[in-house]
């Protein structure tokens, strides 16, 4: 095996604090300044181990009778072989000792999307959270109170800065920059999408009667709230996006699952409430109107046909 060869110490993540270089062999480590790698840990040894050559020209870790060892996987171990990608712990310290010759993985597609970062994007998000805001308003407005067009967009803005700066400060947190524009411009995108799902499926099951549309309407929020949670993530660890992907789509499943059964236990069905939220016009309507009297006649023939299932039960 043929140096030279690369120290690294590692985060309980897994991740690479930091990286030496050593060109010879023997490697000595320990908290003494004579070492050639020195682990600043005070449970390490002044002279904690020792990495050469074994006798199958493999590199070989060994202990130098010190009082914490070196674990590997949870064991203490007096030697060990090590490949390239062996993980000890000396101390509260964990290393991983690779030669020049590991193979690196392939380089990654950069999926981070640069451009939709910064200001045009974040201004865009609280543009379309105020439009969004200012469409619900107006839609609500029955009574034509001004008020609610000045509160509804604040509120609006406040809690999509509030959920933005959560996950800018997630994305700081676990990466190496905020992308709060980013952020600002899902949350806008994700609100609108809301709003524009709510009402399509309104102005639909209003034109052709067709209820159930908005009967289940809230599993559309559902899936649109887990569609922004997903981009979200994304962007704080886009390198796990298949992993993201099924995890939200999990969540979605459950989330729907969970209203199915609070709709069947309060109103003995699935659906949710049997009104229609959204006031519309009667020029949407679409389809065929029903004469009363057709309808009155539908309704009596369904009352015959409860009060002969009721007497059957009866007798």
């Amino acid at each position: 095996m043929s140096g030279p060869w690369t120290i690294e110490t590692l985060a309980r993540n897994g991740e690479v604090l930091h990286r030496h270089r050593v060109t010879t062999l023997p490697i000595r480590l320990g908290r003494a300044y004579d070492n050639d790698f020195i682990v600043d840990d005070e449970y390490a040894a002044a002279h904690h181990a020792l990495v050469d050559l074994g006798a199958d020209g493999a590199l070989l870790l060994r202990d130098l009778d010190t009082k914490n060892g070196i674990n590997h996987k949870g064991r203490r171990v007096k030697e060990l072989t090590l490949g390239g990608d062996t993980v000890v712990r000396m101390g509260h310290t964990s290393l991983r000792i690779r030669p020049a010759t590991h193979p690196v993985p392939p380089e990654l597609v950069d999926r981070t999307m640069h451009g939709w970062e910064g200001m045009l994007p974040g201004g865009a998000g609280i543009v379309l959270c105020l439009l969004t805001a200012l469409l619900v308003a107006w839609l609500l407005d029955a009574g034509a109170d001004p008020e609610r067009y000045g509160v509804y967009p604040a509120v609006a803005v406040g809690a999509g800065l509030a959920w933005s700066g959560m996950w800018a400060f997630s994305n700081r947190l676990f990466g190496r920059r905020a992308r709060l524009g980013r952020h600002l411009f899902i949350v806008g995108l994700g609100l609108a999408a809301l709003v524009g799902v709510r009402l399509l499926a309104s102005v639909v099951a209003y034109a052709w009667s067709l209820e159930w549309l908005t009967g289940y309407g809230s599993h559309a929020v559902v899936v649109t709230v887990s569609m922004m949670v997903y981009f979200h993530l994304a962007t704080v660890t886009p390198q796990f996006r298949r992993r993201l992907r099924l995890s939200c789509a999990g969540i979605a499943v459950l989330v729907s699952l969970l209203i199915l059964a609070g709709n069947m236990q309060r109103n003995g069905r699935t659906a949710d409430e049997l009104y229609m939220p959204v006031l519309l016009p009667p020029e949407l309507r679409a389809s065929p109107a029903v004469p009363v009297a057709e309808y009155m006649g539908s309704v009596g023939a369904m009352k015959r046909e409860i009060d002969a299932e009721r007497r059957g039960n009866a007798e």
